[in-house]
């Protein structure tokens, strides 16, 4: 697949946005046709696979939903250092789940 670069710099935030929901909605849609496939096609009858053995697989992929910060704000590392003003502390640890 050949990629334009100046074509990705052209875009707007909304465009790389709108991108990469279709990007990660692609992704989903081989993902489960991938799954299907593969526990349909398991060698190990005994043992067979189920939608439960890809639990940590489909965690990975809809992280991909909600990245650390939205495209269109600036990253930490334009934050300001404590000693021009900027936060002393910033809390990393995430909220447990409900």
């Amino acid at each position: 697949m050949e990629v334009n670069i100046s074509e990705a710099i052209e875009k707007t935030p909304e465009q790389l946005e709108e991108a990469r929901r279709e990007f990660i909605a692609e992704l989903w849609r081989r993902f489960e046709t991938l799954q299907e496939w593969a526990v349909s096609h398991w060698p190990d009858q005994e043992h067979p696979l189920s939608s439960a053995d890809f639990v940590e697989a489909r965690k990975e992929i809809l992280s991909l939903r909600s990245p650390a910060g939205s495209l269109n704000q600036p990253t930490t590392r334009d934050a300001a250092e404590p000693e021009q003003g900027g936060e002393q502390y910033l809390d990393v640890t995430p909220a447990p789940w409900p």
